[in-house]
């Protein structure tokens, strides 16, 4: 008897940063009021000429490109990074290292053995204890196939301070 063969997972199991969508927001916001300011200044002062207007347009693009943060979503044993020109995806029940710098504690470093390679901010991991949790549930899976071999110490050390600053913030929210 041939045993079934198993279903594939529902896309309910893929966890989104939930930060995104008003961080994106904003960055589109800020970058619009640039642009009417710009266009503003250069019509009262010069008028509006094809190359101010072209240069405005840029300059709001590029700012654009700088405040907009990188969409993270989580699968089961995948994590995903899409930036504004480059997707990096690294398989987190298979990575080599984990690296969390002390000096710049802004971002996680992340390698899986296939050299697939990512960065995601503290920021979205701390916003997002689902997302943490489902990091350190594939990182813990890795360490015990042996495949983790730089980075577990850096991620018990991120582990304490997620759930510090997890732990912190519900005392906050409750008022103790």
């Amino acid at each position: 008897m041939q045993l079934p063969l198993p279903s594939r997972r529902p896309s309910t199991d893929v966890l989104y940063d939930t930060g995104w969508p008003g961080e994106a927001r904003a960055a589109l916001v800020c970058s619009g009021l640039l642009l009417g300011a710009a266009l503003t200044v250069g019509a009262g002062v010069h008028g509006l000429t094809p190359l101010g207007t072209v240069g405005c347009i840029a300059l709001s693009a590029f700012l654009l490109g700088i405040l907009l943060p990188a969409r993270v979503s989580a699968a089961p044993g995948l994590l995903t990074v899409q930036g504004l020109w480059v997707t990096r995806t690294v398989r987190t029940d298979r990575l080599a290292a984990a690296v969390w710098p002390a000096d710049t504690a802004g971002r996680l470093c992340l390698r899986d053995e296939d050299g697939g390679r990512a960065e995601i901010d503290l920021r979205v991991l701390l916003s997002n204890p689902a997302l943490w949790l489902r990091l350190e549930a594939d990182a813990r899976a890795a360490r015990e196939r042996g495949t983790l071999d730089h980075g577990a110490a850096d991620l018990a050390r991120l582990a304490l301070h997620v759930h510090t600053e997890t732990a912190r913030s519900v005392l906050k929210l409750s008022g103790l």
